[in-house]
């Protein structure tokens, strides 16, 4: 991608349309700045650049800093001139909302894009040749007055193209029993309605526990790490998806009260106004004693981090053994290196390593690796390094049945259990060999006979043709694996060949495949886990 130029299949995460149109738009006056000094952007006004985070409108790629530090937002997050049928690009999806105060789940529900219009100021529609232009207003009163209109936009999964009449499109709403579909407009200034899939509203829900300033394991997890189980979206057209998905976390304060606190409090001296927080405090300790100075910085307190590099496909259900079932992914999280250098990341880990599973579920096992690991000077907030087995700044992940979970070793094949209780839905002709050959060599070899077709990825090797590196140099860093089905109960303990050694700990994982009356009741227990957790705080 060439400086300051954004190409539509690069992936990027932020539409740089939306966020200049962000940039534009004045900012919402009413928030609480602290004794902050928000500066004057360009255009020499505040714009939505400028928040108590950062107060000197500083860019970070294509982010607009007001979206990123408050939830839910007033504005839409993507306004574009028409839909685009190639690349289907989409507003944000609010997928989970993880919170200690779910008293206030209906307004975020309320608040949410997913299935709620929110207005802009729009000038005027544009052309074919030309885009729509946006105001800088933030109020309908303003908008008026800076002759554009209040225009409603509505956020969506996909649009339905092929759906062209409205008894089609409730049809199709009618057989959907996650998202909402609508036949409607996706601005309030436009008459052509569309068959319009919005998805579900946001899952507002508990966050796990975790001990204050420790973003770790939980007991809600049995001790691993706190996590959230999403339910990837639905797409009624079938297609192919490419998707990022945002993570974003708060840190929160209890020194002033995050929802009742507004721009009436921030510091101002000369009209008598002391803000509740100040920038590195001296507090009275009394006994006569001098002042001490709190290290408080007030653009920290109560601010917002976020991640957003992961960018990951969603391919169709292409098999009648995928319709309607419970798909669990299981794959590698971690990078290479030992617990200092991946900080604040992890070792190699499977995910989930301890799962309870119906036998009338599916599990997709996969992972994704790089060969380019660059972990130099300065390290970033760990050390530099990259601890490991095999060629220096690559990942490689396998998987092997072992005969025990306090095991070391992995079983022969020819000893293993697991293997004969699985059939491969996305490649039905592979045999057990088959299966186990391509994910113990990591993709290297496609299976174990003479069949090119019982692997999903490039390349035909098979196991008679050897070459395999022993810590699997040569092998994909990447692995689509198979989805598999299971043809009764099973336990099987598995473990990483390669990613073993003291510097690394163990890469290992333990899966039982239950009747569904047990999963269910294994998942119910998980939930009353984490109520009674909460319920300690």
């Amino acid at each position: 991608m060439t400086r300051n130029v954004v190409s539509c299949d690069c992936g990027t995460t932020s539409l740089l349309t939306t966020t200049i149109k962000q940039w534009y738009q004045r900012r919402v006056r009413g928030l609480f700045t602290a004794d902050q000094r928000l500066n004057n952007g360009n255009l020499g006004y505040k714009d939505a650049s400028r928040t108590r985070q950062n107060p000197n409108g500083q860019r970070r790629g294509f982010e607009c800093p007001e979206e990123r530090d408050y939830y839910p937002y007033w504005f839409p997050t993507l306004m574009t001139q028409s839909y685009d049928t190639t690349h289907q690009t989409t507003p944000w999806i609010d997928m989970a909302y993880l919170t200690s105060n779910t008293s206030r789940c209906d307004v975020i529900k309320k608040g949410s894009f997913n299935q709620n219009g929110i207005p802009r100021c729009v000038l005027d529609k544009g052309t074919t040749d030309r885009p729509r232009t946006y105001g800088k207003s933030i109020t309908q009163a303003a908008c008026t007055a800076e002759g554009g209109t209040w225009v409603t936009f509505h956020s969506y999964l996909e649009i339905l193209t092929g759906i062209t009449t409205e008894a089609a499109c409730n049809a199709k709403a009618a057989t959907d029993k996650r998202n909402k579909i609508s036949w409607m407009s996706l601005r309030s200034d436009e008459t052509a309605k569309k068959c319009v899939v919005q998805a579900p509203e946001v899952d507002c829900t508990t966050a796990p526990w975790t001990r204050v300033n420790h973003n770790g394991n939980s007991p809600d997890s049995q001790g691993n790490a706190s996590r959230y189980d999403a339910v990837l979206p639905y797409f009624p057209s079938d297609d192919k998806k490419r998707c990022v998905m945002r993570l974003r976390y708060n840190i929160s304060t209890d020194d002033y009260d995050p929802f009742n606190t507004d721009s009436s409090q921030n510091q101002n001296i000369q009209e008598g106004v002391v803000s509740p927080i100040e920038q590195n405090p001296l507090v009275d300790v009394g006994a006569a004693a001098r002042p001490l100075r709190l290290a408080l910085n007030t653009n920290q307190y109560g601010r917002t981090f976020q991640d957003r590099s992961h960018v990951f496909r969603m391919l169709p259900r292409d098999s009648n053994d995928m319709k309607g079932k419970i798909i669990h992914n299981l794959n590698v999280r971690g990078k290479r290196g030992n617990i200092v250098q991946t900080y604040p990341a992890v070792e190699y880990d499977f995910i989930p390593n301890r799962a309870t599973i119906s036998t009338a579920d599916l599990v997709h096992i996969q992972w994704t690796g790089s060969n380019t690991h660059n972990n130099q000077p300065n390290g970033g907030d760990g050390q530099t390094g990259d601890a490991g087995e095999g060629r220096g700044g690559t990942d490689r992940s396998n998987f092997l049945e072992m005969q025990g979970e306090i095991e070391n070793y992995p079983a022969p094949f020819e000893n293993t259990t697991f293997w004969n209780k699985v059939k491969s839905v996305t490649q039905p002709s592979a045999t057990a060999k088959d299966i186990a050959v391509g994910l113990f060599s990591s993709g290297y070899f496609c299976g174990a006979g003479a069949s090119a077709n019982v692997c999903n990825q490039g390349g035909d090797k098979q196991l008679s043709a050897g070459g395999m590196d022993d810590l699997l140099n040569n092998a994909p860093a990447s692995y689509f694996g198979h989805v598999l089905k299971f043809t009764g109960k099973t336990t099987v303990a598995y473990m990483c060949s390669r990613n073993n050694n003291f510097s690394n700990r163990s890469q290992k994982g333990i899966l039982w495949v239950v009747d569904p009356a047990d999963a269910a009741k294994a998942q119910a227990a998980k939930k009353r886990r984490r109520r009674s957790t909460n319920d300690k705080k």
